[in-house]
């Protein structure tokens, strides 16, 4: 059971990091191990040719899949992405975009999973994230006793 709700993490992301809160994003699902979330694309977020550009849908993987471990772990501002890598499949409309991530490992020092993005109403992803994140010693309320 996640210890966030989606409105609480939302309240989290506007007051730790306003430039993200500020995008519209919007967390359509959470559970112990997945997050939906959706993001309205603008034309600050297109490139040249009126596709959606690379950092904001490497953005939009990494703020979702860090909103799933705070979820899990409560408001835990330090955790931060130690690697990440995208896989930019097909190109990205200037729609609205959907990402889902799942948890797939959460330990005391690591949290590692992947995240798909599509656009809204199309069934082929154009991009897939995997990625890991560092959690701050003492994080953890569980590991203590492990």
């Amino acid at each position: 059971m996640p210890v966030m709700t989606p409105a609480e993490l939302m309240v989290f992301l506007d007051r730790e990091f306003p430039q993200a809160a500020t995008a519209g994003m919007a967390i359509e699902h959470l559970d112990d191990r997945t997050i939906r979330v959706r993001l309205p694309t603008s034309e600050r977020h297109l490139r040249p040719g009126g596709t959606v550009s690379g950092p904001t849908l490497v953005w939009l993987a990494d703020v979702g899949f860090y909103l799933l471990i705070l979820a899990q772990l409560g408001p835990v501002a330090l955790a931060v992405t130690t690697n990440l890598n995208i896989n930019f499949m097909r190109k990205p409309e200037a729609t609205s975009l959907i990402g889902e991530g799942r948890l797939l490992k959460l330990g005391r020092s690591l949290a590692v999973g992947d995240f798909t993005i599509w656009n809204d109403g199309k069934s082929e992803p154009a991009a897939h994230v995997t990625m890991t994140y560092s959690i701050p010693p003492g994080s953890m309320p569980w590991a203590a006793v492990l």
